[in-house]
């Protein structure tokens, strides 16, 4: 009895996942459509591969046997598409794109601009959270994203790595400095990002570290609100260096970090769904990135991943270093 290929796609999408939903998500179809093939599958070949439909869905045995082989055979036929590639004919007419990042979510389209003139290009800033989760919602095909979860559903490359800088008012006892000591933080007043905030989130890890605890904290949650604040007195906040435009009324010192290290900040990533890797435009995409890598403000060399779980050791081999929890190290 042959096997319907549009079937065993359904199934290893679902297995993938856990959930149908999800997987519909991912693929791009309805949840009906995804539930019948499934459906269809399990009938004609008089197979239960589920325990059940509520998720996260649990595989049977023969479930599992049957999900090991569908990882070899996408595996493969992901290794032919990136053999053969796509239809070089076939025009790339739109990406949407989602970033934490607006300077790298600008520099990006940018360079798609260049290399796909008459392309729509989509771009969408967020939370590194909200960035994630527009990629599994399938609202954008590519994200550019800081500390992204560590999980073998998606490929990872590397991007940039920053630093942290202490923006103050430009009459600042410390403006003149070039480096602002992390201790000194505990008599200001530090105005930081929503709490799924990836800045905020380094931010109180090193605060926690060098065991420093702020004057008083406000939560103004865009760039853009906490520069104002420094702007007008409100506090003293951190961004990374390329965050740093010139303004007047602010000035920037490097934060320094005593025994707990010369420099921190935040690594960042170009992140897609792991079977999306091979497709033309993500490989078009990533090699944008391989570029952009060059105006990294640190040496990608310099990013160290701690804690890696084993299951993303097999990332690791299908693109660039996937992260976990990332240092930056001087």
């Amino acid at each position: 009895m042959t096997v319907n290929h549009q079937h065993l796609r359904a199934f290893h999408a679902i297995a993938s996942e856990g959930s149908i939903t999800r997987a519909a998500r991912r693929l791009n179809v309805a949840q009906p459509t995804l539930s019948q093939q499934l459906k269809a599958l399990e009938e004609r070949h008089q197979a239960t591969l589920f325990d059940g439909r509520t998720p996260p869905l649990k595989l049977t045995t023969l479930g599992r046997e049957l999900f090991a082989l569908t990882q070899r055979l996408f595996d493969a036929s992901g290794a032919i598409d990136d053999l053969l590639g796509d239809d070089p004919s076939q025009k790339l007419s739109t990406v949407r794109l989602g970033s934490d990042s607006p300077i790298y979510g600008a520099r990006m389209a940018a360079r798609l601009r260049e290399q796909f003139p008459d392309m729509r290009i989509h771009v969408r800033i967020g939370n590194a959270r909200e960035t994630i989760k527009w990629l599994d919602d399938a609202k954008t095909d590519v994200a550019i994203v800081s500390d992204p979860p560590g999980d073998n559903q998606y490929a990872y490359r590397p991007l940039f790595s920053d630093w942290f800088m202490v923006a103050m008012r430009a009459d600042h006892p410390c403006a003149t400095a070039n480096d602002f000591p992390i201790a000194a933080l505990a008599s200001e007043r530090l105005l930081v990002r929503e709490t799924t905030s990836r800045t905020r989130a380094a931010t109180e890890q090193l605060l926690a570290t060098a065991q420093v605890v702020p004057l008083d904290v406000i939560e103004l949650h865009t760039r853009e609100t906490i520069r104002e604040g420094v702007a007008l007195g409100l506090g003293v906040s951190l961004f990374l260096s390329s965050e740093c435009p010139p303004d007047s009324r602010i000035r920037y010192a490097r934060l320094e970090c005593g025994d707990v290290g010369p420099h921190h900040g935040l690594a960042g990533y170009v992140v897609c769904l792991s079977e999306r890797r091979r497709s033309r435009l993500m490989r078009s995409i990533l090699e944008i990135a391989d570029d952009l890598a060059l105006l990294s403000p640190l040496p990608l060399g310099e990013v160290r991943t701690e804690a890696e779980p084993p299951s993303l050791r097999t990332t690791r081999a299908r693109m660039e270093t996937p992260p976990e929890k990332v240092r930056l190290v001087g």
